[in-house]
């Protein structure tokens, strides 16, 4: 049954369906020496500090149009970052159309909907190969949602805010709310594929996996970076530098990295 957003809106009580988006990134370098490996993790915890990464949530914050009760936030010894948002909105009259359009969110802060008593969490994990030169920054960050908008909509500006190797998304609703009628409703919007919140430029530039399970409204999504320039994954020197022959090492080493967070397992 297709809900028009004024029907979605009238419900017995408020909304209660939690509506959570995971978004788990991966961030790959190769780094020569030791020294090189710190000095990577040095600068991750630095760009990606607790400051940053509340700003980052601050913004989907905005998005999803909530209210930001609350801010913990902890640099941690001797690497990573964790923020965790509790974020509230008073109830609207009627949900605006765009939250219910299959489409690619904003990349700026625009309030294109409402919510209650949610969260939003992200927490960071740079780590390196001690022996093979692979270093990896992972971030996970989960949004939840009690409202009319689906968190989905600030997709779109995770995506711009991280440099994304590797990008593992879920999505899914639990609960269930009730129209004015009593009718159950364990959704209040259609989702086809989580891709159809990604832009087609972003689409481009990656290789894309979905496992769907429609009837348990569970959509997940892995994708991986199609090409990529060696330059950007070389820290604190250039190809130039380099032989052929390692350049042709690194460059296998950075795909075989990328291929097993990809497939999640081991492929040596």
């Amino acid at each position: 049954m297709k809900l028009t957003p004024k029907q979605v809106t009238e419900l017995h009580g408020f909304n209660n369906l939690t509506k959570s988006l995971s978004f788990n990134m991966y961030d790959i370098c190769f780094t020569k020496t030791k020294e090189d490996r710190e000095a990577y993790i040095e600068y991750i915890d630095e760009q990606y500090n607790a400051d940053r990464l509340t700003k980052i949530l601050s913004n989907v914050t905005d998005i999803i149009g909530a209210h930001i009760l609350n801010v913990a936030k902890q640099d941690y010894v001797p690497q990573g970052a964790s923020v965790t948002i509790l974020v509230s909105e008073g109830p609207v009259d009627e949900a605006p159309k765009e939250a219910f359009e299959e489409s690619p969110g904003p990349i700026g802060a625009a309030v294109v909907g409402n919510l209650d008593k949610s969260h939003i969490t992200c927490h960071t994990y740079p780590e390196y190969h001690p022996e093979l030169g692979i270093s990896t920054f992972r971030a996970d960050i989960d949004v939840s949602t009690c409202g009319e908008i689906s968190p989905l909509k600030a997709l779109n500006y995770l995506i711009h805010s991280f440099e994304t190797d590797v990008m593992t998304i879920d999505y899914r609703v639990r609960g269930f709310t009730r129209d004015v009628t009593g009718h159950k409703l364990f959704i209040d919007h259609e989702i086809n594929s989580i891709q159809n919140y990604i832009p087609d430029e972003v689409q481009e530039l990656y290789d894309m996996i979905d496992v769907n399970v429609y009837q348990e409204n569970i959509f997940h999504t892995k994708c991986k970076l199609k090409q990529f320039d060696l330059d950007n994954y070389l820290f604190g020197y250039t190809k130039e530098q380099l032989s052929e022959k390692e350049q042709q090492f690194i460059t296998e080493a950075l795909t075989m990295e990328m291929d097993e967070l990809f497939y999640g397992k081991n492929l040596t």
